[in-house]
């Protein structure tokens, strides 16, 4: 008999640790795509990672988050909504605060925008790390704690610092292409769970030889 998988539909998947929520079942905003068994892992409330997590979240960007993407405590992301004007003497917002000034609201419209905000998949964010609008991570990145991240990541690099930089990739170029196209995480369920342990700690031959019928 097959183990039985996970359930990508509990909100909190760790008995007795309220912390701990999936993001699938949470989220609810047409703005925000996640992935099954993502998770944020917060003791001050989890569940609201919609408004403290996900701010000046607006449209119509989005943010889309892959498949078994693990978010730290504190992991924030800025999306377009945060902008302002740079192009004359002041960047503040005055239309925002009302009044007759609310007359001049054009001026707030139109803001520049980098676009959707793309996370790949299994995603290791690290405590309190800061993701910046229109920013692409690639599969299998790890975002340093405290990370600040402003220009895009590649595929399995691991970055740090503010802002955050290159440190190095996790695989070498010929070993990320063959991981990709494993892509693990689009296994079925029942399939990945009889092999979580060459997942977790085998070799890529390993994974690829694990790999269902018809995967490249």
């Amino acid at each position: 008999m097959s183990p039985v998988p996970a359930d990508p539909t509990v909100l909190h998947p760790m008995p007795g640790q309220p912390r701990v929520v999936l993001l699938k079942p949470l989220v609810k905003s047409d703005l925000i795509e996640v992935g099954e068994f993502s998770y944020y892992d917060d003791p001050d409330d989890a569940t609201a990672f919609e408004t403290r997590n996900v701010l000046y979240h607006y449209g119509p960007e989005k943010l889309v988050i892959g498949k078994f993407c693990a978010l730290g405590t504190g992991v924030r992301f800025i999306m377009n909504g945060a902008n302002h004007r740079m192009d004359g003497p002041s960047t503040f917002p005055f239309p925002s605060m009302g009044g007759s000034w609310a007359d001049h609201f054009d001026l707030l419209t139109g803001l520049p925008g980098r676009g959707d905000t793309v996370v790949g998949n299994d995603v290791w964010f690290g405590y309190n790390s800061m993701v910046m609008p229109g920013v692409r991570i690639g599969h299998g990145a790890i975002i340093g704690a405290g990370s600040v991240v402003t220009s895009d990541v590649p595929d399995y690099g691991i970055v740090g610092g503010n802002p955050a930089r290159l440190i190095r990739t996790r695989y070498d170029e010929e070993t990320i292409v063959r991981l990709l196209a494993a892509a693990w995480w689009d296994w079925p369920t029942e399939h990945l769970t009889r092999h979580i342990r060459t997942i977790m700690s085998g070799s890529v031959d390993a994974l690829e030889a694990a790999a269902p019928e018809g995967t490249p």
